[in-house]
């Protein structure tokens, strides 16, 4: 069943949060899919980075933004609130008004609502690089739009053609202090030259021409005109290429724009259809999609000849090819990319095209971009999705210069801290990144998979050399277990484990959990892993006392509760902390053991009680698409566990059929026999009309186009598992 109607998608699942607690910590945006801009609804401006929240029913305006998670905040954003009559003071609290959640329209490419105060009907669309307003007024007299940001800003005024442009400054973080965006607007009603104003600090009033200062504060009123549609336009590079960026849409009616916007996305959401007689998990399925086509954003722009071009901020230039942001790959390698590999081949290699230019303009891949390298989160998980892509054959070409950027983080330390591995002298030297290092057991076992993924590259270019080398350092993860506890500890420089230890205290050592969460890192050898438990009797043990122990936490790595412990601590499934990024494998690993039954019933209750279209849609942070791509990857029955291997592992599906409609032109149908919603369990699966005994499936079988049936049962079915039935383990 395809998905007709965009207005099934409500953008604001998960959006109701706060500091101390996330139920997605997603915003409502609205644009198109990896568009350069996305828009969203401000209802609070006073409250940081979380500048939306759904019960909230003051409008203040409609945002561009480039936020991709309020804990890295927001740059180069505007704000636009249409307004009318008479104003009393020029401040965000005299010009904000109401408006009521329950009739607006909060669409993936469209946005409407009705602001109550000024009674002006606004709707709202985008295209790639800007976008419409489209604001119907009361009354023809004293209408206007206000404009503002924060921080320097510049406009040029064009009262013969109704035209604003500029740029406006102000991020997060950046490579160039004096990062700037540029932005052109055009109004389909005169400006009125004499009654708009440019407003600086409290109340001092300028008039409307060209002007430079601090905290853009900008009101446009416009002659008798009771629609006004405002066309914008904005750029990284100048403001030349605004105004180009602009002439291409600006032609377009709002009609048009919208249309175009809602092509693209079903064309994006289409590429899967599920079918199921229960409406609400089809939309939860087609809102989670939504999500994973966001991030990452278009930073490069189109010349006149349509090429791309960039923004480097590392050397304040213009530089040719593409170039991608707003992306941690900590979050992302796991889930977004392997969906990519299935659905989005062309993308996939368009964005590894431009983290080969993030390389090249700065000596290392990127961990974290925002707009450029943060260097946030442990590893540099980049090399998953690079090796994943090659085992499945994408981005070929590029490979063999791949292979050596990824060598470069893992045999060189950066002298800034935000490019490349941390401690990777010390790791080469010990085997292992001393407890010295913050996280340290995280960036271990992180350095020891992107090892592994260096030698699937490696292998994959027939560099048999490098791939034996990169494969045997990847069993460094061994250095830091211990077989007492069966936990991965922090240790010393002189190969000694932390003396104090708590297995359910948070941070120090782990990142964003304890040693419940983040000793299951071995994604590429969990044989070896099994047999350093004591085998896989004693490994099954270990996952069902994880799954039936208490969520408590302990504080004393962060010397104050984090959300992701009160996430944990709220949805109440023992320590899987399904809230957060190094949970999502977890449910599949009774798999490596014969057990997946164990899994199957975890992830049919975690799918169907932690995950839905409502405004606190998530267990925990989205980030990036990352979760809402484990629930649709989830919900068709396989996760990739192991990035880079070409593999996906088996749970159990949610919907009656689905049909993944890949770039080749091949589908993967897959049918469901007795989906009820008390069928815990997977009783048989068949591959192509054949009886099938693996708990895993091979990219390589089904991108060729394949047939798979489950059938669903109330009971659990003991099975034998060989070897050969297996996930991919390097053990």
């Amino acid at each position: 069943m395809s998905l007709v109607n965009l207005l099934d998608i409500d953008t604001r699942q998960g959006t109701n949060n706060q500091h101390s607690y996330s139920n997605g910590n997603t915003l409502p945006y609205t644009g198109v899919p990896f568009g350069m801009n996305f828009f969203a609804m401000q209802t609070a401006g006073d409250r940081g980075s979380w500048w939306f929240n759904p019960h909230d029913r003051v409008f203040q305006g409609i945002r561009l933004t480039h936020q991709p998670s309020p804990w890295m905040g927001d740059f180069q954003w505007m704000l636009f609130n249409p307004f009318s009559g008479k104003l009393f003071g020029h401040s965000q609290f005299h010009v904000q008004g109401t408006y009521r959640p329950e009739e607006a329209v909060f669409a993936p490419h469209y946005m409407k609502l009705k602001q109550e105060r000024y009674q002006i009907n606004t709707e709202f669309t985008a295209s790639t690089y800007g976008g419409k307003i489209k604001s119907t007024y009361r009354a023809t007299e004293t209408n206007g739009l206000n404009i503002r940001s924060k921080g320097p800003f510049e406009i040029k005024v064009d009262l013969e053609n109704n035209q604003i442009s500029g740029f406006v400054s102000n991020f997060s973080d950046s490579e160039d202090k004096e990062f700037k965006m540029y932005f052109s607007t055009i109004f389909d009603a005169k400006i009125n030259a004499e009654t708009s104003e440019i407003i600086i600090g409290e109340d001092q009033k300028h008039e409307l021409a060209n002007f430079k200062g601090e905290d853009l504060n900008l009101f446009v009123r416009f002659d008798s005109q009771k629609e006004v549609v405002t066309t914008l336009a904005t750029s990284f590079i100048s403001v030349e290429q605004a105004e180009l960026n602009l002439s291409r849409i600006k032609e377009q009616s709002f009609v048009e724009m919208k249309d175009n916007a809602e092509a693209k996305w079903l064309n994006y959401l289409n590429r899967i259809d599920v079918t199921s007689t229960n409406k609400e998990q089809v939309d939860t399925f087609y809102t989670m999609l939504y999500r994973a086509f966001l991030f990452p954003q278009k930073f490069y722009e189109l010349n006149e000849a349509n090429e791309p071009i960039h923004y480097n901020t590392v050397a304040k230039e213009v530089r040719p090819g593409y170039l991608y942001t707003n992306n941690g790959f900590w979050d992302t390698y796991k889930t977004v990319y392997p969906l990519y590999s299935l659905i989005a081949t062309k993308e996939y290699e368009e964005m590894l095209e431009s983290y080969l230019t993030s390389f090249n303009e700065t000596g290392f891949l990127p961990k974290w971009l925002s707009p450029d390298e943060r260097g946030l989160m442990p590893g540099t998980l980049i090399d998953a999705v690079i090796a994943d892509a090659a085992v499945k054959g994408i981005g070929t070409k590029m490979m063999p210069e791949f292979l050596e950027a990824m060598k470069v983080a893992a045999t060189k330390q950066s002298e800034k801290n935000n490019y490349g591995r941390r401690g990777t002298y010390d790791y080469l030297k010990y085997g292992y990144v001393p407890l010295d290092y913050h996280e340290s057991v995280n960036h271990t076992l992180d350095y020891a998979y992107s090892d592994f993924c260096i030698s699937q590259v490696a292998k994959t270019l027939g560099d048999t050399e490098t791939a034996e080398f990169y494969q045997k350092q990847s069993g460094n993860f061994t250095n830091i277990f211990d077989t007492e506890t069966k936990f991965m500890r922090a240790k010393d420089k002189e190969g000694n484990f932390r003396t104090s230890f708590e297995d359910t205290r948070w941070g120090l050592d782990y990142c964003e959990g304890s040693a419940w969460q983040n000793s299951y890192a071995v994604y590429h050898n969990f044989g070896k892993l099994i047999e350093l438990h004591g085998g896989k009797e004693a490994f099954a043990n270990k996952l069902t006392n994880l799954a039936n122990t208490s969520p408590t936490f302990g504080v004393d790595g962060y010397g104050f509760e984090i959300h992701e412990m009160s996430e944990m601590a709220s949805i109440d499934f023992g320590q899987i902390a399904i809230s957060n990024q190094p949970s999502f494998h977890i449910p599949y690993l009774f798999n490596y053991v014969g057990e997946s039954s164990t899994s199957q019933v975890i992830l049919k209750q975690l799918m169907t009680e932690q995950f839905n279209t409502s405004w606190n849609g998530f267990p925990g942070d989205e980030d990036n698409g990352s979760m809402a791509s484990w629930f649709v990857f989830s919900s068709l029955g396989f996760y990739p566990v192991t990035p880079g291997a070409g593999e996906y592992v088996l749970g159990i599906p949610l919907f009656d059929s689905a049909v993944i409609h890949l770039e080749n032109g091949k589908d993967i149908t897959i049918n469901t026999k007795s989906n009820k919603p008390h069928l815990n369990f997977v009783k048989s699966v068949s591959l192509n009309n054949e009886d099938y005994s693996k708990v895993y499936f091979n990219h390589a079988d089904l991108v060729k186009g394949a047939e798979i049936d489950f059938e669903l049962a109330i009971a659990p079915s003991k099975k034998e598992v060989t070897k050969e039935d297996l996930p991919f383990s390097i053990d």
